[in-house]
């Protein structure tokens, strides 16, 4: 799996990073550690995730994180990922 994911503030997209987990991982492990290795990446937090996310990856392979799914305060609007296998 490989899952890439980006900040973006208005329509500009202010940071990318990516991360590949090994095919031997499990779906749920693999995209968790890639969250946290994208995540250290781009230098934020592990945003909470919720039922949404989970119904957005499982329909379309990407979800999104608003300001409100982070503990701390945030510099930009959304932080968006994408899985690709």
């Amino acid at each position: 799996m490989k899952l890439s994911g980006r900040l973006v503030k208005d329509t500009r997209i202010l940071k990318e990073a990516s991360a590949a987990s090994p095919e031997t991982a499990s779906f749920r492990d693999a995209l968790e550690e890639c969250l946290i290795e994208v995540c250290r990446e781009l230098d934020i937090q592990v945003p909470v995730w919720l039922k949404k996310n989970t119904i957005d990856i499982s329909r379309y392979r990407k979800t999104s994180f608003n300001k409100d799914q982070f503990v701390e305060k945030i510099n930009f609007d959304r932080f968006d990922i994408n899985i690709f296998m």
